[in-house]
């Protein structure tokens, strides 16, 4: 079988190839800044390959889902589906040798990172049995693989390290072949692109990505000059599956194209400055109460818009007629049979704030509720009370239960809810997996240390026994309360 693949041609105009089966075995690095044909590079090296090698593609932009219309790749909304769901397609994806475009541009950029790494680890940890060989491009990687931390979360950045970090270390012999694409050098993290011994590099013009490029080619930094002179769609390639020496390489063209819009020049409309002023104010009421712009699963709401249009707390809507609201469960009940829904699972506590903030919002659009009037911090301690169980109590004891939770920090809202119901429901201490469960840990390290944090917040006491247990108490809350009795202060 032959496994040679034309990208391109030379400087006179010979076909130049790559050799896909060595390209599997040894990854390649591309990189161009903005506008030197890098995705066009990639889109061509899909296309020739479509029919030889499965392919998986990070997609952030979109660029590539046209992918879809003339080849069997299977386009997946990022922003469709839940973490359960993400990792259960990849596993799915390896099982089954589909070729899919994982498009992101529906979501956030955490979220897209987020998204993405959850996804390549889901491949890298399939069964043996489906380590089948696999393209796995991921366009601007520099967001994924960041040399420097930036202003995504620490934890978020850890997640796509270690997946970017396992697809071009060790995914070779899980049949994983990483082709990773960036606009700067100098943002990819070190570790991931020593990993790719094949390189096409594109015109770039600062001097720090330059000098790196030519190191990586083997040229010397005098000869780095010539990679800022190079012009749209020409790359520098070298490598084992390209060539030994580095070869200046025109990339051939496309069956497809991008569905973004095009940075090319059109006429401007004709209409005079008036004419102009009445399109854009015209109705403009009306337009924009009918085009409310729905957020993306795992974008959060902003805080201020959220304050105005709480689902889960609001008051119902006196304006909605009677048959209306006889047709169906509103949004705040399904609202709240989410969170329930979420809550009911016993993994859902092991999991991100963000993960299942995402998780609620999809499974609140596909009940046709827009959870548009909740943000992460609401939902984090809607949450909390909801895998506290708090519904389970008396009217007057949920009050008294929200009161005393007023002021608790998130991050410590669910273990407390914990306890505070079982002194209300006047058991004494909770059961202690319980307790676990809720923090989302199985450390009996991280309990002993959570209960003292509490302890020295003066929200719990901790009374050693004899015998080696233990009992907590809440300030604020008699534990042997009777049904109907009222919370009495400390």
């Amino acid at each position: 079988m032959n496994t040679d693949i034309i990208i391109g041609e030379d400087r006179t105009g010979q076909p130049i190839t790559i050799d896909m089966e060595e390209l599997l075995a040894t990854r390649l690095l591309v990189q161009g800044n903005s506008g030197s044909g890098k995705s066009h590079l990639l889109r061509r090296l899909l296309e020739e390959s479509a029919d030889m090698v499965q392919q998986v593609v990070i997609d952030p932009e979109g660029d590539f889902t046209s992918l879809a219309d003339p080849f069997p790749h299977i386009v997946i909304d990022g922003a469709a589906h839940s973490v359960p769901e993400i990792e259960a397609l990849a596993r799915r994806v390896r099982e089954h040798r589909a070729s899919v475009v994982l498009a992101l541009e529906g979501l956030d950029v955490e979220q897209q990172i987020r998204c993405a790494a959850q996804f390549i680890a889901a491949l890298f940890d399939a069964p043996r049995e489906h380590w089948f060989p696999a393209l796995v491009v991921v366009d601007e990687a520099q967001m994924f693989a960041p040399a420097v931390s930036g202003e995504i979360s620490e934890e978020t950045r850890r997640l796509s390290m270690n997946a970017m970090t396992n697809l071009m270390c060790r995914g070779r012999k899980r049949g994983l072949a990483g082709i990773v694409a960036t606009q700067r050098l100098a943002k990819l993290a070190k570790n991931v692109a020593a990993e790719a011994s094949n390189f096409l590099m594109g015109r770039t013009f600062l001097d720090i990505d330059m000098i790196r490029a030519a190191d990586l080619l083997g040229m010397e930094r005098r000869q780095a000059e010539q990679i800022r002179d190079l012009d749209r769609g020409s790359f520098l390639g070298l490598g084992p599956a390209i060539s030994r020496r580095p070869l200046s390489i025109h990339i051939g063209p496309t069956r497809t194209g991008a569905k973004t819009n095009s940075s090319g020049l059109m006429p401007l409309p004709t209409a005079k400055s008036g004419e102009m002023e009445a399109l854009l104010h015209a109705e403009l009421d009306g337009a924009a109460a009918s085009h409310v712009t729905e957020k993306p699963a795992g974008s959060p709401v902003p805080e201020s818009l959220s304050r105005n249009l709480d689902i889960l707390e609001g008051e119902p809507e006196a304006s909605v007629p009677e048959t209306a609201q006889d047709s169906g469960p509103s949004q705040q009940e399904i609202a709240r049979e989410t969170l329930r829904e979420l809550a009911s699972d016993p993994a859902s506590t092991y999991q991100s704030a963000a993960s299942l903030f995402q998780s609620f919002l999809t499974k609140c659009r596909a009940a046709g509720a827009h959870a548009a009037g909740i943000d992460m911090e609401q939902f984090r301690r809607e949450f909390a009370f909801a895998i506290a169980r708090i519904d389970r109590l008396a009217d007057h004891q949920q009050d008294a239960a929200k009161q005393l939770a007023a002021n608790i920090d998130s991050d410590i809202l669910a273990p407390y809810l914990v306890i505070l119901r079982s002194a209300l429901e006047g058991n004494g201490s909770p059961d202690e997996d319980e307790l676990a469960a809720s923090y989302g840990t199985s450390s009996p390290g991280r309990i002993r240390r959570l209960l003292d944090h509490l302890e020295s917040l003066g929200l719990i006491v901790i009374r050693e026994e004899y015998g080696g247990g233990r009992t907590l108490m809440v300030p604020g809350v008699e534990a042997s309360i009777e049904a109907g009795g009222e919370v009495q202060n400390a």
